[in-house]
């Protein structure tokens, strides 16, 4: 396949899965009244606005990437991956509509509907174990790695054809049977479990590959993985906000979650979006060699994020005590007190923790840039042109580490020619 071909193919299907999108959210606003409420993030219609988006990510970065790099497997599931998810969104959309909201409007609402109800196992089987296993060149880390690429082909498949045949109602059409389902084999819906158990240990499995390609490789390989690495990372870190939350206010069953927490959900889907984009950059080396910077930036405000918000709820909640022990009620100079501190407590706190991750996570270059502000302050009293030469010498070897060193100084015309003299 030629690269205009590929380029070609790979935006008429980021233009489907982007049409396929639309599809939904339009589906998605006329099916609003037969739709059962939701208890994931702000709820409505932007439930569906935001997981489209969260995954819409993957068809369009995979077209971008197949259209550049159409001999790299990579943007090619990105791209199925993101199809397979549109599709199941759309079609479980109009089996919605055809059967709860304009019942008879469309042929076969319970057939194409009931499509969605599989389809998640292509998309999730993609993207959590061909996509690790072949990236970032497209080929397996080595030939040990094929057994495992020839489960996960089969356990993808398996998985859908078995939720597909499973027998029963399908809850998100309204509880109609499964057309496809084999009522006379009811042991169909177990292997269908059993099967599904295999696909997080196939993905599992890839998540170790990636792991020791990381530990075997260097320099270009190694700055690609780290991309999709905090991407995932960052993804991990957003359930677990939503995780904690969620426990902590389990004790109230049946209330509904503040307004944080639901903006939080929405957010922890929005973060899927940045796994394709993770990609994208990896692949196509587009700012590759600024991961360390992220990651350096995200480790220090991350950590000063967190410190400043317990510090800020712990002094409202210290010095609300303390109010109400001394005037019997609460006040708000408690806010306004803890607003204060933080603001004051912000830059030294932030110069802390940057210096605490320099020295834990980067002490090569903590190191060196240490040497290199005592080398400038010296540079400023020495006179003596043997000794900073010396310097300057030790200073290279400490910081950049050659393996040789070599001081030639350029004498210019005038000092020549006074020489001659």
């Amino acid at each position: 396949m030629s690269t205009r071909t590929a380029a070609w193919l790979a935006w008429s299907l980021g233009a489907l899965s982007v049409t396929m999108f639309v599809a939904t959210v339009v589906l998605s606003f006329l099916t609003r009244s037969v739709q059962p409420p939701s208890s994931w993030g702000t709820a409505g219609v932007s439930v569906v606005l935001i997981f489209g988006v969260a995954f819409l990510a993957f068809p369009l970065v995979g077209a971008l990437i197949a259209s550049r790099r159409p001999r790299n497997p990579i943007g090619w599931i990105c791209l199925a991956a993101g199809i397979f998810w549109m599709l199941g969104s759309l079609t479980i959309g109009y089996g919605v509509y055809g059967l709860l909201a304009r019942p008879g409007s469309v042929p076969f609402p319970a057939a194409i509907g009931s499509v969605g109800v599989w389809m998640w196992a292509p998309a999730v089987g993609l993207m959590g174990t061909y996509l690790i296993l072949l990236f970032p060149d497209g080929r397996l880390p080595s030939r040990r790695w094929r057994p495992l690429a020839w489960l996960s082909g089969a356990v993808i498949v398996l998985v859908s054809l078995s939720t597909a045949l499973t027998p029963g109602r399908l809850p998100d059409l309204g509880g109609v049977p499964n057309p496809f389902g084999l009522e006379e084999y009811p042991w169909v819906a177990e292997a269908a479990q059993g099967v599904t158990l295999l696909l997080p240990l196939c993905i599992l499995a890839s998540a170790v590959s990636l792991v020791l390609r990381f530990v075997r490789s260097g320099g270009e390989a190694r700055e690609q993985i780290k991309w999709l690495a905090f991407a995932a990372l960052v993804s991990g870190l957003g359930s677990s906000s939503v995780v904690i939350p969620s426990i902590i206010l389990s004790h109230d069953a049946g209330g509904a979650d503040p307004l944080w927490m639901n903006l939080l959900e929405d957010a922890e889907v929005l973060s899927f979006a940045g796994v394709p984009v993770a990609v994208g950059i990896a692949i196509l080396r587009y700012r590759l060699y600024e991961i360390d910077l992220i990651i350096n930036r995200t480790l220090v405000y991350g950590s000063l994020t967190a410190t400043l918000v317990l510090l800020y709820f712990g002094s409202i909640v210290v010095l609300q005590r303390v109010f109400i022990v001394l005037t019997g009620e609460k006040s708000t100079l408690a806010v306004v007190a803890s607003t204060l501190a933080i603001a004051t407590l912000f830059n030294p706190l932030r110069r802390r923790v940057q210096g605490f991750v320099d020295r834990r996570f980067y002490r090569r270059k903590y190191d060196a840039r240490k040497t290199l502000e005592a080398f400038s302050r010296k540079l400023r009293d020495e006179t003596d042109l043997e000794a900073l030469n010396a310097e300057l010498v030790g200073v290279v070897r400490e910081t950049m580490q050659p393996a040789h060193v070599s001081l030639w100084l350029r004498l210019d015309a005038a000092s020549k020619g006074e020489q001659a003299d």
